[in-house]
């Protein structure tokens, strides 16, 4: 059942996965964690870009210390599909107060995650 495992956002129509992958990922490594997720037995997952991230960012809803929408469960920062201006770099939203920033695609140890998403019916 999808809803057991993914959210679906009534204001973009886009699907979210419950969870983030929980453990510390390069940027590569999240875009193919996405790639490669099949949650509910649905395809055609992929990293959300920083306006996607940025649009499931709510500050009245605190779930761990995480401000995000649809009860999703978040352990770090998560990383988006938009690379940087600079060459290596790539754009995360920490949600505990909705920034985005960019940093070294190759790191994978300060708690960056992956969280997936799709167009629902896709």
């Amino acid at each position: 059942e999808l809803a057991a495992v993914a959210w679906t956002d009534p204001g973009t129509g886009l699907t979210w996965a419950k969870t983030d992958n929980g453990r510390d990922v390069t940027w590569q490594q999240a875009m193919d964690y996405c790639r490669n997720l099949h949650l509910a037995n649905q395809p055609g997952w992929r990293l959300p870009s920083v306006k996607e991230l940025q649009d499931i960012y709510d500050a009245n809803a605190n779930v761990g210390g995480y401000y995000v929408k649809g009860n999703l469960h978040l352990s770090g920062l998560q990383w988006s599909s938009n690379q940087g201006e600079l060459s290596g770099e790539a754009w995360y939203v920490v949600f505990d107060n909705r920034k985005g920033s960019t940093y070294n695609i190759g790191y994978g140890r300060h708690n960056d995650r992956a969280l997936c998403v799709r167009r629902s019916g896709e």
